[in-house]
């Protein structure tokens, strides 16, 4: 896949990787497991990654009562590859695409697992119901928020950029903060890569009037050239308020662990996901999708020899 700007290990080892590793430290060591803490690397305010973490959170912690578990908040999956691949996390939430570059830039390979695959994200562009822009080419020169520094979203968009030729004015915020900012009339558009609904924007559709903007040739051009990791795909229309139906692009998403995370700990990681599946569900509609026969098609990205043991001892019938 093409790089993001310049070389993305550097930009992952730089201002934005490097405060969150400071913010969220070593993880600390003890007898069980290796482990005293198990920190899980989530998204930023507004976004699914954030929300589904904080409740796997509370599930984890509910079985796995010799150890601490903490959530950090973070810009979603780059920032997310940037502390598991250091090790200042233990698990962490990651797009596929981002992943597959974020492999293919570090280039001596990373010690990253999978837990699994989750549910997919789905590519939002949104704009303000009387706003001139109608389809993507609109968005040429205007001022754009592409989410925030090192998040998925700031990924993907900026691939669509590459392959599109598409210029923007590129503003860097988080999903939250991105829907102020067009309600605000800061910005003229907001992208947003996550899961259904997403709250930012589901919030932002129930105080003002939007609209998605058709992204069915982009999801076209985007599988052409990533099969691996783009698909072309609908935001129903029953995901947010007095917004009609849309094409657009998803994207799995993955739970990813150490690759030395111990065998055990993340085969009760891993059992704890799928029997909590249901609470999960019950915080975020997205767990819906989190299922057995799907958790295993995370890609090139291999399973834990502890996850991949759980999927052996609990295939479908």
């Amino acid at each position: 896949m093409h790089s993001m700007g310049p070389n993305r290990r550097t930009v992952l080892l730089g201002a934005a990787g490097a405060a969150v590793a400071a913010a969220v430290g070593g993880c600390s060591r003890g007898p069980e497991y290796g482990l005293s803490e198990l920190v899980v690397a989530t998204g930023p305010p507004g976004a699914v990654f954030r929300e589904i973490g904080a409740k796997l959170a509370v599930l984890l912690q509910e079985v796995l009562t010799e150890l601490e578990v903490r959530t950090v908040q973070t810009g979603a999956s780059l920032d997310n590859l940037y502390l598991l691949d250091e090790g200042a996390a233990d698990l962490g939430f990651a797009s596929l695409d981002a992943v597959l570059s974020y492999e293919a830039d570090t280039g001596e390979g990373t010690r990253l697992d999978a837990v699994g695959r989750l549910y997919d994200s789905f590519v939002h562009l949104v704009v303000l119901d009387d706003s001139p822009v109608r389809e993507l080419s609109d968005l040429d020169g205007l001022r754009v928020s592409v989410g925030s520094v090192n998040s998925g979203t700031e990924f993907t968009v900026a691939e669509i950029l590459e392959e599109t030729g598409l210029a923007v004015e590129t503003v860097r915020l988080d999903q939250a903060a991105s829907a102020d900012a067009l309600a605000s009339g800061e910005i003229d558009a907001m992208f947003s890569l996550t899961g259904l609904p997403t709250p930012a924007v589901a919030e932002l559709a129930e105080k003002h009037a939007v609209r998605l903007i058709d992204l069915a040739d982009t999801a076209d051009v985007m599988a052409d050239a990533y099969p691996e990791a783009y698909f072309p795909a609908t935001l129903p229309a029953t995901t947010y308020s007095g917004v009609p139906a849309c094409p657009t692009m998803s994207i799995p998403n993955l739970l990813l662990c150490r690759a030395d995370l111990d065998e055990a700990l993340a085969y009760r990681v891993t059992d704890t996901v799928y029997r909590g599946q249901a609470r999960l569900a019950a915080q975020r509609p997205e767990a819906a999708q989190i299922n057995v026969r799907t958790g295993i098609s995370t890609g090139v990205v291999p399973l834990h020899p502890g996850s991949e043991r759980w999927y052996r001892d609990n295939k479908p019938a």
